[in-house]
Protein backbone atom coordinates (compact mmCIF):
# COMPACT_ATOMS: atom_id res chain seq x y z
CA UNK A 1 0.00 0.00 0.00
CA UNK A 2 2.97 2.35 0.84
CA UNK A 3 4.14 1.60 -2.41
CA UNK A 4 0.75 2.63 -4.22
CA UNK A 5 0.53 5.84 -2.47
CA UNK A 6 4.12 7.04 -3.26
CA UNK A 7 3.41 6.28 -6.53
CA UNK A 8 -0.01 8.52 -6.52
CA UNK A 9 1.61 11.27 -5.44
CA UNK A 10 4.92 11.05 -7.48
CA UNK A 11 2.55 10.24 -10.82
CA UNK A 12 -0.92 12.53 -9.96
CA UNK A 13 -0.82 14.37 -7.12
CA UNK A 14 2.25 16.00 -7.21
CA UNK A 15 1.73 17.45 -10.58
CA UNK A 16 -1.76 17.88 -10.54
CA UNK A 17 -3.77 20.81 -8.42
CA UNK A 18 -6.85 19.37 -6.86
CA UNK A 19 -9.49 22.00 -6.11
CA UNK A 20 -12.11 19.92 -4.22
CA UNK A 21 -12.97 16.25 -3.08
CA UNK A 22 -15.37 15.75 -6.02
CA UNK A 23 -11.61 16.88 -8.28
CA UNK A 24 -10.20 14.22 -6.33
CA UNK A 25 -12.36 11.08 -6.25
CA UNK A 26 -12.21 11.78 -10.25
CA UNK A 27 -8.42 12.22 -10.55
CA UNK A 28 -8.18 8.86 -8.38
CA UNK A 29 -10.02 7.16 -10.44
CA UNK A 30 -8.25 8.14 -13.53
CA UNK A 31 -4.87 7.09 -11.98
CA UNK A 32 -6.66 3.81 -10.74
CA UNK A 33 -7.71 3.31 -14.07
CA UNK A 34 -4.56 4.21 -15.73
CA UNK A 35 -2.51 1.96 -13.92
CA UNK A 36 -3.96 -1.60 -14.16
CA UNK A 37 -1.81 -3.81 -12.23
CA UNK A 38 -1.13 -6.05 -15.31
CA UNK A 39 -0.67 -3.75 -18.22
CA UNK A 40 3.68 -3.72 -17.17
CA UNK A 41 2.82 -7.32 -18.06
CA UNK A 42 1.56 -6.89 -21.60
CA UNK A 43 -2.28 -8.31 -19.82
CA UNK A 44 -0.12 -11.34 -18.81
CA UNK A 45 -2.11 -12.63 -15.13
CA UNK A 46 0.39 -13.73 -12.33
CA UNK A 47 0.08 -17.91 -13.42
CA UNK A 48 -0.19 -16.78 -17.49
CA UNK A 49 3.46 -16.18 -18.68
CA UNK A 50 4.67 -13.02 -20.00
CA UNK A 51 5.33 -13.13 -24.04
CA UNK A 52 8.97 -12.70 -25.26
CA UNK A 53 10.26 -9.59 -25.58
CA UNK A 54 10.90 -8.04 -29.07
CA UNK A 55 14.74 -8.14 -29.75
CA UNK A 56 14.46 -8.24 -33.49
CA UNK A 57 15.37 -4.37 -34.93
CA UNK A 58 12.98 -5.38 -37.58
CA UNK A 59 9.91 -5.34 -35.56
CA UNK A 60 10.89 -2.76 -33.34
CA UNK A 61 10.90 -0.37 -35.79
CA UNK A 62 7.66 -1.17 -37.01
CA UNK A 63 5.71 -0.83 -33.69
CA UNK A 64 2.86 1.22 -33.84
CA UNK A 65 2.44 2.88 -30.17
CA UNK A 66 -0.19 5.02 -29.76
CA UNK A 67 -0.64 7.59 -26.28
CA UNK A 68 -3.78 8.32 -24.51
CA UNK A 69 -3.67 11.55 -22.55
CA UNK A 70 -5.49 11.34 -19.29
CA UNK A 71 -6.43 14.17 -16.91
CA UNK A 72 -5.42 16.62 -19.17
CA UNK A 73 -2.15 15.28 -20.20
CA UNK A 74 -1.06 14.61 -16.78
CA UNK A 75 -1.58 10.68 -16.89
CA UNK A 76 -0.48 8.99 -20.16
CA UNK A 77 -1.91 5.30 -21.12
CA UNK A 78 0.34 3.36 -24.14
CA UNK A 79 -0.53 1.07 -25.95
CA UNK A 80 0.14 -1.04 -29.08
CA UNK A 81 -2.03 -0.24 -32.22
CA UNK A 82 -3.10 -3.30 -34.34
Amino acid sequence: MERWVRSCRHELLDRCLIWNEHHLRHALREYEHSTDTHEALNQAAPLRTVPDPITDPERIIDLNIRRRDRLGGVLHEHSQAA
